[in-house]
């Protein structure tokens, strides 16, 4: 998809203007949240806005990358880590992260693809790429 490079600036000005509460997602009413993790070369903390698949509880984070071939730098940065902080509708809290992967994959992939289809266009257009899936479990302070 040809649309990163306007939508990932006007979810920067958006998040900001808004206190963290709102991004180009839920204008277009899709749930986002906005994690932030640790990154894995450098240690720093990295933000990004991310569609979401509500499933209980937990956070479902599907690593599309709008169709690229190549995995989201966020996704290596999840896999390094135990716990990230997540910003949803402008509360900040730590979660758990935990990749989906083996038999369970294939059920929460349905699960994903059923609530936003976009993940079959983009996954056709990352030619096949295997997305990594992560659970966000919120945890208690």
């Amino acid at each position: 998809m040809r649309c990163a490079p306007i939508v990932l600036p006007t979810e920067r000005v958006l998040r900001r203007i808004s206190g963290g509460r709102k991004g180009v997602l839920d204008v277009a009413g899709l749930p986002s949240i906005e994690i932030t993790v640790a990154g894995r070369k450098t240690g720093l903390p990295r933000s990004t806005s991310l569609l979401y698949v509500p499933h209980d509880e937990l956070f479902i984070v599907v690593g599309s990358n709008w169709g690229r071939p190549e995995h989201p730098a966020w996704s290596a940065n999840l896999r390094a880590v135990d716990t990230a902080s997540v910003q949803h509708q402008g509360e900040r809290f730590r979660v758990a992260v935990r990749e989906i992967t083996g038999i369970e994959r294939k059920q929460v992939w349905d699960l994903a693809v059923e609530f936003w289809p976009g993940y079959e266009m983009e996954h056709e257009l990352s030619g096949g790429r295997v997305f990594r899936i992560f659970e966000l479990r919120r945890l208690t302070t």
